[in-house]
């Protein structure tokens, strides 16, 4: 009964690695194999490095079983600080890529003084902060577009880290990219066996040996996949970077951390949480705050990509944050998700989107499909609690 019950666990855990796979290859018969070009691939990086960003900030929110709706409009904010003091007050990089942090960081600040110490329910605290972001946004761009972002400006949203390409068949290949892959093989590997010998030794129940090499040869192929058309286009784009730091940090924070571990107990039961000691006005002014900082990075990530910034920059990205963390197996009422859930998410979305254009259907569709499968994942996850109780 025990290795039914951890067969089933790890297939939940990882269907929607599965479903990601199948999305991609309906879009590629569909599409006739434009969505594995290098450049499209490339692009599905750079389309989605922001949102990635936000829906790893997003997951802590809603592992208390809440949202932040602002964030869309702190992008936009952040942007356009960095924007303007780089492009019209001709300030330092650095200096406008600090102030943008600052911004978005303050607006976390605001939120979690109000959520978490006078008692504002989040959802109204950060629908006030996205209304205020987005008419500062205005005010402050005087509802015009700036730009072009200076080179070094420009190389965070859409640079590359070339290192050596050398000629194969009819083009080239970037020889750093495949080594980082091999790397990360033997990390995965090396982890995933350290996991299992952890197990056995503490006596927990393991998934079957085939369970576990079906999971390897998938993430493998996947990496190994995207290593290769990365390669053959411009290597590891500078924004893949950023996201994989992130991500790292963030996945380390909320698995082994007491941080991250009082996170999940308020989101579970925050008046165990209390009991046990837990300063739950702590632990969300902290959520919030951060929530505010990795939307700064997303606004610097977005006007690098656009090589601008624009009043109405961010528009709707709190809905694909939020749409990421539920697809990715999020919790709606809070205490279960996981980062690499998050990350897997947004590249659900990444791919409907990405795919949905190159078929050639309208935005209006796009947004019923989008719709669709954010009501699917949380109809499921729903039903999936009921079952259990």
């Amino acid at each position: 009964m025990e290795k039914k019950k951890t067969v089933n666990l790890n297939l939940k855990q990882y269907g929607m690695v599965f479903a990601l796979l199948a999305i991609y290859i309906i879009f590629y018969i569909l599409t006739g194999g434009s969505n594995a070009t290098p450049m499209n691939m490339n692009n599905l990086i750079m389309q989605n490095g922001y949102v990635v960003i936000l829906a790893t900030g997003m997951l802590l929110c809603v592992l208390t079983g809440n949202v932040d709706l602002g964030v869309g409009s702190y992008v936009a904010l952040t942007g356009a600080v960095a924007a303007k003091l780089v492009c019209d007050m001709n300030l330092p990089i650095p200096v406008g890529f600090l102030a943008a942090l600052a911004v978005g960081t303050a607006f976390g600040v605001f939120n979690g003084f109000f959520i978490a110490y006078l008692d504002i329910p989040p959802f109204v605290a950060t629908l006030a902060s996205m209304l205020i972001g987005r008419g500062l946004t205005y005010v402050f761009l005087a509802a015009k577009t700036i730009g072009p972002v200076p080179d070094g400006f420009k190389f965070f949203g859409a640079g590359f880290f070339i290192s050596n390409k050398i000629p194969v068949g009819d083009g080239t290949i970037e020889i750093v990219t495949l080594i980082v892959a091999a790397i990360a093989t033997i990390l995965i590997i090396f982890s995933e066996k350290r996991s299992l010998s952890a197990k056995r030794k503490y006596g927990f129940a393991t998934p079957p040996a085939w369970q576990t090499i079906v999971k390897l040869a998938v993430i493998l192929a996947i990496i190994w996949f995207y290593a290769y058309k990365l390669a053959r286009y411009n290597g590891i784009p500078i924004v893949l970077v950023i996201m994989a730091v992130i991500v790292g940090i963030y996945f380390f924070i909320t698995s082994k951390t007491v941080a991250g571990r009082q996170v999940y107990a308020l989101g579970g039961n925050a008046k165990a949480a209390r009991l046990s000691g837990i300063d739950t006005r702590k632990v969300f002014f902290w959520v919030y705050t951060n929530m505010g900082f990795l939307a700064g990075v997303a606004g610097i990530v977005l006007a690098a990509r656009a090589g601008s910034a624009t009043p109405k920059a961010g528009d709707g990205f709190e809905l694909d944050a939020i749409a990421s963390c539920y697809i990715g197996g999020a919790a709606a009422a809070g205490g279960v998700g996981t980062v690499i859930g998050a990350v897997v998410g947004a590249f659900v979305m990444g791919i409907l989107n990405n795919g949905m254009i190159l078929c050639g259907l309208s935005t209006d569709w796009q947004k019923v499909v989008k719709g669709l499968v954010l009501l699917g994942a949380v109809t499921f996850d729903v039903i999936s609690t009921k079952r259990k109780k």
